[in-house]
């Protein structure tokens, strides 16, 4: 079973219309003793979701983060940019069991979130779920590893 090793700090960012969601995951994060590594967006003001997409992608692809979280309005724009990246398994998440799967399934290491679709309380709970979920194996291997161009 693969589980995501959270010895390593978190990589995080969001575009304007997840900024809010973002900053409350951070805390949510921080009360769990665990650290993130912030890629932006710094305010609510309009800007382009892979200048903060392509820089989280890029930390878990070489291993400088655990995973990554990535908020956007639809988390279609964020999951698109992050899934460019060689070894990113970037999954769109709206609700546990989704998350569950992703992990499960997919060995998905980035959880990419709907802010205009969640609540913040369900984007916490998808957090959730998706650290503690592991990597089934397997069967699921074999699916992973025909992933790559």
């Amino acid at each position: 079973m693969n589980t995501l090793d959270l010895t390593k700090p978190i990589a995080i960012g969001s575009d304007h219309a997840g900024f809010k969601y973002k900053e409350q995951l951070k805390s949510f994060l921080a009360s769990k003793n665990l650290i993130c590594k912030d890629f932006g967006t710094h305010s609510d003001a309009s800007v382009d979701y892979p200048d903060y997409a392509h820089p989280v992608a890029t930390a878990v692809e070489n291993q400088k983060a655990s995973f990554g979280i990535l908020i956007c309005g639809s988390a279609n724009g964020v999951a698109i940019t992050a899934n460019k990246h060689e070894g990113i398994r970037a999954a769109l998440c709206w609700t546990k069991e989704v998350a569950v799967l992703a992990r499960q399934h997919n060995n998905a290491n980035i959880i990419c979130l709907p802010a205009r679709f969640i609540s913040e309380s369900v984007a916490e709970e998808l957090v959730a779920v998706f650290m503690e979920t592991s990597f089934e194996g397997g069967r699921h291997q074999n699916r992973i590893d025909k992933i790559s161009c």
